[in-house]
């Protein structure tokens, strides 16, 4: 076998090994997010339980609570649009539970509604913890003056309120007239494009296999002829 088809042979093989190996990987991948997804919704149609004193963003993430607090009356809107509840704002708001400063996601407030006062009663509500991200290099800063933010950031928000590094999605209120329209807590914007990666990876290791071949083959019949 001449060099140049011990190369091609080598070649083809190693690449296809390389991609089926990736593919391999995203199956992996793709079962441990599955996973995740699973464990996230059995905890959606959990008990509510008592507000855990440290939570963690691991163990707890989406985990149902049940309080009772007394919003403060600061608030922090996100600019929020195509959402099922319409264009408007996200309100995270500061509550008062027990002593402890905590960030309650009640849901769009409605563009119309921004100037109408929240409510600073005591309410008792059922929620889910959560540690939003939404933040990204190509985000915005926010407007302070304004308080207009253009995405959850849990780290920078809890900052500003001075509150606890998380937040709880509010599900039901105690509240009579609540001028905030909640937003379903579900798993569905969790990413997972796993599949896609390995139906991608599976699909270059055939077409590097058949391209491997077709270059062997003609390599060969040309070596040949020499």
């Amino acid at each position: 076998m001449s060099r140049r088809l011990l190369f091609l042979l080598t070649l083809g093989i190693g690449g296809v090994v390389i991609l089926i190996s990736l593919g391999m990987w995203q199956m992996q991948r793709l079962e441990w997010k599955l996973g995740i997804i699973e464990e996230m919704e059995s905890r959606l149609v959990a008990d509510p339980v008592v507000l855990p004193e440290n939570p963690d963003p691991v163990t707890d993430d989406y985990k149902p609570v049940e309080l009772t607090g007394t919003p403060t009356g600061q608030e922090l809107h996100v600019l929020s649009s195509g959402t099922m509840a319409g264009t408007g704002y996200r309100v995270i708001s500061l509550w008062d539970v027990d002593g402890r400063s905590i960030m309650v996601d009640e849901g769009i407030l409605p563009l119309e509604a921004k100037e109408t006062a929240p409510a600073t009663s005591e309410q008792r509500i059922i929620g889910n913890l959560i540690w939003p991200d939404d933040a990204a290099d190509s985000s915005p800063a926010p407007d302070l003056e304004k308080n207009i933010w253009f995405a959850r950031d849990v780290a920078r928000m809890s900052d500003t309120l001075d509150a606890e590094p998380f937040m709880v999605a509010l599900r039901a209120s105690s509240a009579p007239d609540p001028r905030v329209i909640p937003v379903p807590v579900d798993t569905v914007n969790i990413r997972n494009n796993h599949l896609e990666y390995v139906i991608t990876w599976f699909s270059l290791a055939l077409v590097w296999a058949v391209m491997s071949v077709y270059f062997f083959i003609r390599s060969g019949k040309e070596s040949k002829k020499v």
